[in-house]
């Protein structure tokens, strides 16, 4: 292992390390030796002491995301056994579901690794040099723990454009349809694989689905319903759902689940969210449960401020609709807009239409997307349930 390219850091980045964190950032490097892009390098502090093995990129900010904090053979073995691991975890985290996510990336110790599980099928993110040089390599570790019919890599993401490489859809192994029949909570769901938002569906609500349901009743109303997974979830608890979204193709991957599932009370619709709610006020029409799960406002610090502004905005207006008793389920899938950053917009809002919120939950990603305590970017969905007092 001593033949690995070195990499040698800061103290800054190896007190980061030694924290539990895994990304030496550029900035913190202080030679990085022969090391080339994708490869498998050897981190060392000022001293020369060993901090572990990672991938190194030639291009990213991020310029070792570290996969163990001893030095060893990166390979297909290391692949499976961490798989593994991962793949018992979910047996005992997901029930009543055949699509969840096997490979988290950070919070299951293989940064740049994104794999979900659809029925008999597999989508892959490779998110770095290092691991889309490893392809082969999860192919091999995947098959050799789970049997599919097919693996696709969905590289159609904007942060391979930092790592220098292709955004790109590819079949890695066998063959994958273009839409593949799943069930999540007992809900018959398509999921389009090859072009779908995300991996196919949004698999980090998956709990959150269900914890809307605990409360939903009588009017529900559904703000960017993307393929439906809320209205679906709640449509059996509840009198109608009206289910919103600015997107003519999403639509109708919701409208095919709704038809799947036989729920003749959801009707979809196809309208910006923030042009459809002040409408909805005018014609005094009132909710007993509004969902609001918008796409992420912000990917980055630098705009959180406008973020901030259109989160506040989208909850004022819901709260608008609902009365004493009803309740708002909140969500918001920014990293960097905290939980307490929420709450806080959210008080504002509530304040600024006079209304008064009891917290009922306080939710996150669904357990198949594990958080490291020591990760905080692996933490990036909140869920807040409110009822209004």
């Amino acid at each position: 292992m001593a033949s690995l390219p070195a990499v040698r850091v800061n103290r800054k980045a190896a007190d980061r390390v030694r924290s539990g964190h895994p990304w030496i950032f550029s900035s913190d490097v202080i030679d990085r030796g022969s090391s080339q892009a994708g490869d498998v390098v050897r981190v060392v502090d000022p001293k020369g002491k060993n901090l572990g093995v990672g991938h190194f990129s030639s291009t990213s900010q991020i310029t070792v995301r570290l996969l163990s904090t001893r030095v060893e053979e990166i390979d297909e073995p290391f692949l499976s056994k961490r798989i593994a691991a991962a793949l018992e975890y979910r047996r005992r985290v997901v029930s009543n579901s055949n699509a969840w996510r096997l490979i988290h990336a950070e919070g299951d110790l293989l940064p740049g690794l994104i794999v979900d599980h659809y029925a008999d099928w597999l989508v892959v993110q490779l998110l770095d040099q290092g691991m889309d040089r490893m392809s082969p390599s999860v192919v091999q570790a995947l098959n050799g723990l789970i049997g599919v019919q097919g693996i696709v890599a969905r590289n159609d993401v904007a942060v391979r454009n930092i790592e220098n490489l292709p955004q790109e859809t590819r079949i890695l192994f066998g063959s994958v349809p273009d839409r593949v029949s799943i069930q999540m909570n007992g809900i018959a769901m398509r999921a389009n694989l090859l072009t779908g938002q995300k991996t196919g569906v949004f698999l980090d609500q998956r709990e959150n689905y269900l914890a809307a349901r605990r409360y939903a009743r009588g009017r529900a109303l559904d703000c960017f319903t993307a393929t439906g997974g809320f209205a679906l979830h709640i449509a059996s608890v509840c009198e109608s759902v009206e289910a919103i979204d600015s997107s003519a193709a999403t639509l109708a991957e919701a409208e095919a689940n709704r038809a799947m599932n036989h729920l003749a009370n959801v009707v979809l619709r196809q309208a910006d969210v923030l042009d459809y709610l002040p409408g909805l006020t005018a014609a005094q029409r009132v909710f007993d449960i509004v969902v609001v799960d918008p796409p992420a406002f912000t990917k980055s610090r630098s705009s959180l401020e406008g973020a901030a502004r259109g989160y506040k905005e989208i909850n004022l207006r819901a709260l608008k609709l609902l009365n004493r008793g009803g309740v708002l389920v909140s969500c918001s899938c920014s990293h960097h807009m905290s939980e307490a950053h929420l709450l806080e917009l959210i008080a504002s809002a509530a304040l600024d239409c006079g209304k008064q919120l009891r917290v009922l939950e306080r939710r996150t990603q669904s357990q198949d997307h594990p958080i490291l305590l020591t990760v905080p970017e692996t933490h990036y969905l909140k869920c807040l349930i409110f009822e209004v007092v």
